[in-house]
Formats: C-alpha cells, structure tokens, sequence
C-alpha cells in the first residue's frame, strides 16, 4: 500500500521549527534563571543598604540602652512602582525588641559580617528578608543589635517576568525569521530536483541517453543512479530488438523448409518420399534450434554490457574446456591439445560467456578443418594482454575473407551446417570484457588461428 506522499520543504520547516522552539525553550527557562538571579541581586543590594543605613542610626542612651531613630529615607530607597510594601525590626540583646514589627522573620546574619538574606512569608505575602548584626559602643561597653528589613517581592517578580516576556518576544521573531530563510533557501535548494523532474518528463520514451541536467553534489548519487539504470536498459531494449531482428530473419529459412517438407511429406506416394522429407525437416528444425540458441546468447552477452566481472584464471579455463571438447573432437576425427605454461593468467571475464566463446571456437575448428586435422589451444602473455588462441591446420579462410566472416550471419566458405553466429558472438564477448578478435593464418601459413586477446588483470 502507497503511503501518502510527503514534502521535503515542510519536513524541513517542522524539523526546523520543533528544533528551534525546543532550544527556545531551554533559552527562555535559561533567561528565566538568570533574569531572577540578577532581579533578587539588584533588590538585594537595596535591602542591604537599607539594613545598613538604619544600622548606622543606632547608639546607646544614658541607660545603656540601644537607642536608634530610624531614618525612613532608607525605607523610601525600598520603593517601586510594583508598590511593595517595606517592614523591619531592631532587636537589641537577646529577647529585646527595640522597634519595628515584632513578628517579622529574621534572616540568621552574623556580628560584623555581611547581611544574611533569606525569602519568608509576613501577613500573607512573600518577603525578601535582609539582617544585619551589628554593636554599638560607648568606649567601654557594647550591646549587640540586629537590624531586620523586609519587602514583598512584587517588583522582583515583575522585572523577572519583563525580561522573560522581551527574551520571548526576540526569540518568537527569531524562530519566525529563521522559518521564513529556511522556506526561501530551500525552495531555492530544490530547484535543481525540479528542473531534473522537467528535463526527464520532457523526453521521448526511446530517449534512454544520460541525464546531463546540473544538479548539486547531494543529488548526484541519484543522477548517477538513474542514468546507470537508463544505460541498463537502453543496453536491454537493444537487445530485444537485435534477438526479435535477427530471429526473425534467421528463423523465417527454417521455418519454412520444416512447412515445406511437411507438405511434401503430406503429399508423398511412398513411404520412402515421406521419410526423407521428415529428415530434412528434422535437419531444418535442429538448424533452427542452433540459430535461436546463439541468438539468446547474443541477447544474453548485450544484457551483460556494463557489469564489472570478477578475475579469472585463463590458463585453468583453458586447460578444463579443451578437455571437455576432446571427446567431440576424436568423434570428429580431429586431434586437439593444450599447449601452455602453468602460471596463472588472470583477466576479468564472465566464465559462462568467455566458455560460449571458447566454444564456438573450437566448433568451428571441428566443423572446418576436416578429419586428421590438429586442433591446438594456447594461453599466453603478449604486451600485458592475455591471449587465447584456437588454431587448426585445416583450409583456413583467404585474407581477403576474414573481416567479412566476422559479421553477423555471415558464413565461410567451407561447406556446413553454420549459421553465421559463431564468430560475431566471439568478437562480441571478447569486445564485452575489453578484448578483441582477431583472425590470422596458422603455423607455416595453413590454417586458420583465431585470437581472443584481453586485458591482463593484475593484484
């Protein structure tokens, strides 16, 4: 079942947008901290010296008791436009309120060190608590005191929630800014898949040659892609009309010779006529299997056009497919060796293929050459190419004549049942693997040797 189909420009935007509001929110919880960090400092400050300030009014009586006028001055340095609300306390010795409210929290501050701080809650609100410990002195004695000051958290909380609220603001701008770029880029970005979707649907269905559309590097692996799959096509509709081309041609002979003799036989007065009209169709059915059969494997060698193969051993091949041939061969009446070293020879070919060659080499050789003739196959080194020779010592083909036996359908001069395939399939495999072949007199100039050269493969 087909799923539906997808945007990449709205994958891109969603990832983007769901990245960007993620790390926006890890900034703002970010912001948050540092905003209340620097609002609880800054108010601090304030409470501190507030606490200081009224710490400095203090002094002893003529009882010895603390004494202390508190200057609202320094409550006034507490105020803001939030209208918090200020409390404090003076505590003398231990258990002895001085002034101030006598429930007010108190934060645990140290003699003569820095104000203690500490949040509570006064008279149902929340209080930033700030106290100071202090003495006073008359040159003799020294009474401690502490002096405590409070205030709501309203402005606190407000400049927290300012700040929170600008740095959402930015980054809401920011994240749509980014969406609208990465909107733009991107369309920009597809053009190339665009004007690669155009150029292919603009082609005529037999078109199968390279796309050659510019792309960027991302793409070019699908570009190759495509192009090695229309290769392999093209590589295959070729071959379907070359084997549909030359079937039809081929067979068309045949087939007609087995109508023929059918109707002949049909119509024969003896029993004699009537067989000898069933053997030459059955000679015309069996030549017509031997057309298709090289025909398929004409097909078969345009399929395997631009395949890599792996290395092969030459000399092994060789050695095991002229053994195979010796029984056909002494049939034949026909004397067939190896002639070789050991050392191995590699190339890069397809066993089956370059055997189908080997094959119709040496069936040629057989069908040609004659009886008591000497059939010799050779592998060896020539200029770093790899060479497999098929060489016989019978008639052999005029000089003139040998490009021409070549072509397809094309038949040497001697007398039998060929069809003219066996030395274009050769060439064929040959070319397919990188090689060649080539046609030349045999030893003492009789005969015929014919030469598939190919590439040496080396480790």
């Amino acid at each position: 079942m087909r799923g539906r189909p997808f945007s990449i420009r709205r994958r891109l935007l969603a990832w983007l947008l769901v990245a960007t509001a993620a790390f926006g929110v890890l900034a703002l919880i970010d912001t948050w901290r540092e905003a209340e960090r620097m609002a609880n400092a800054l108010a601090d400050r304030v409470l501190a010296g507030s606490a200081l300030v009224i710490a400095e009014r203090a002094s002893l009586d003529e009882r010895g008791s603390i004494a202390i006028e508190i200057p609202y001055g320094a409550l006034e340095m507490l105020s803001s436009a939030a209208e918090d609300r200020v409390f404090y306390r003076v505590d003398g010795p231990p258990g002895l309120l001085v002034t101030g409210y006598p429930d007010l929290p108190t934060s645990p501050a140290v003699q003569g060190g820095d104000a203690a701080f500490s949040d509570g809650h006064f008279r149902g609100e929340p209080v930033r608590v700030a106290s100071l410990a202090r003495a006073a002195s008359t040159g003799i004695d020294e009474v401690p005191f502490v002096v405590t000051v409070a205030e709501t958290t309203r402005a606190r909380v407000e400049l927290t929630r300012a700040i929170l609220m600008r740095s959402a603001l930015r980054l809401s701008l920011m994240i749509l800014g980014a969406a609208v770029i990465v909107g733009i880029a991107v369309t920009v970005s597809l053009r190339p898949l665009y004007r690669l979707g155009e150029a292919i649907s603009e082609r005529s269905p037999g078109d199968l040659s390279p796309v050659e559309t510019r792309v960027p590097s991302e793409v070019r692996g699908l570009v190759r892609t495509i192009n090695s799959f229309m290769s392999r096509l093209k590589s295959a509709l070729d071959g379907l009309r070359n084997f549909t081309g030359n079937a039809g041609h081929q067979l068309r002979t045949p087939l007609a010779v087995v109508r023929t003799q059918l109707a002949l036989a049909a119509r024969a007065s003896t029993l004699a006529e009537a067989q000898a009209a069933a053997r030459k169709g059955d000679t015309a059915v069996a030549h017509a299997e031997r057309v298709l059969a090289q025909l398929l494997l004409l097909a078969k060698v345009d399929a395997a056009s631009g395949q890599t193969p792996d290395p092969m051993d030459l000399v092994a091949f060789a050695r095991a497919r002229t053994a195979e041939q010796i029984p056909a061969a002494a049939e034949a009446g026909i004397d067939l060796g190896y002639e070789g070293g050991d050392d191995p020879v590699l190339v890069l070919a397809e066993p089956l293929l370059l055997g189908e060659a080997f094959q119709n080499l040496v069936s040629n050789a057989l069908l040609h050459a004659g009886r008591n003739s000497l059939v010799t196959v050779r592998v060896r080194r020539e200029d770093g190419s790899a060479i497999l020779e098929v060489e016989d010592d019978g008639p052999g083909i005029p000089a003139k004549a040998r490009a021409a036996v070549i072509g397809r359908f094309e038949r040497g001069r001697t007398a039998g049942p060929g069809m003219g395939l066996g030395l274009p399939v050769v060439e064929e495999i040959a070319a397919l693997f990188g090689g060649s072949l080539g046609l030349c007199e045999g030893a003492q100039g009789q005969g015929l040797c014919a030469r598939i050269r190919l590439p040496e493969w080396r480790m």
